[in-house]
């Protein structure tokens, strides 16, 4: 079954979104204290923001399609696993400025970083039970291995080395697939930002002084994207002629978690962009061939 791409898979994409512009604010106060007019603010702002946005899915996206009983559906195989990596970054950043939020709120960081983890994998896996009750999609056990890996990165860092040091980041440029498939693919750049999957790179940039001599605004990164899909399968693509394939990158990047400012709101911003790639050199990696980028986005 050749799934369109649902708007609700990009949830935690959105909540990321919608989160990061205040998250900056978020940041643990010098003496770890309970604050509890900002953790009633934490518990019914979230509570309510997580119930409105299931129902308005329930309602406006899932009514389209009858109920059925719950089941699973194998899409392990679908959009050369890109929907995948999106909801490991989904699942990890929601988890990060989760614990941001409940340390502002006075948790101590284990304790923020505990309930936030745990948080993250609970918004991003309870999409999978109203999937698995709509006969128009299923459950799918990959997205919910996805969604705890993205939660156990961020959380396992904290463990190890009490910091993130591996921070995955998103990249997109607009493609000619898209306009063939617009109801698919998006229309729009806005659309094709989250519906595209030809058009994304997910990134995993590695702080790489934290490891070993090297410069402290320079990151080293990994990045994985795939081309060649109007379809979720393989086979629907070539037999419309296409050739999807996937593509592998080494690149540089600027590290903007080195840069540190007195100003809250500059920092705010610092936070937010840290989750997107800012353009660098990088070698792409596909169909057997090399191509240097000098700035690849």
């Amino acid at each position: 079954m050749n799934n369109p791409i649902p708007v609700y898979k990009k949830i935690g994409w959105v909540v990321v979104l919608l989160c990061l512009p205040w998250a900056g604010y978020a940041q643990p106060d010098s003496v770890q204290t309970i604050h509890r007019k900002r953790q009633h603010w934490v518990i019914g702002s979230s509570a309510t923001a997580y119930t409105g946005s299931m129902v308005f899915l329930s309602s406006a996206w899932y009514s389209q399609y009858k109920r059925q009983s719950f089941r699973f559906f194998n899409d392990a195989a679908e959009w050369k696993q890109m929907d995948k990596v999106g909801h490991t970054f989904s699942a990890f950043h929601i988890a990060a400025i989760g614990s941001a939020t409940w340390q502002w709120a006075g948790k101590t960081k284990p304790q923020a970083d505990r309930i936030a983890t745990l948080t993250s994998f609970a918004i991003m896996s309870s999409i999978e039970i109203l999937d698995g009750f709509s006969a128009g999609y299923g459950a799918s056990a990959t997205d919910l291995a996805a969604n705890a890996l993205g939660a156990g990165l961020y959380l396992g860092q904290q463990k190890i080395w009490n910091e993130t040091r591996l921070y995955p980041k998103f990249s997109f440029q607009r493609t000619a697939f898209a306009p063939q498939r617009p109801g698919t693919l998006g229309h729009g750049l806005a659309e094709e930002i989250l519906k595209d999957y030809n058009g994304q790179t997910y990134w995993l940039s590695v702080d790489a002084d934290k490891f070993f001599r090297f410069p402290k605004w320079l990151n080293f990164s990994l990045g994985y994207g795939a081309e060649g899909m109007l379809y979720a399968s393989d086979q629907a693509n070539l037999q419309a002629g296409l050739k999807p394939y996937r593509k592998y990158f080494v690149g540089l990047e600027v590290d903007l978690t080195a840069f540190k400012s007195r100003s809250k709101f500059l920092n705010s911003v610092l936070f937010a962009l840290n989750t997107i790639r800012i353009p660098g050199p990088a070698l792409q990696f596909s169909k057997g061939t090399v191509k240097r980028h000098l700035f690849y986005f």
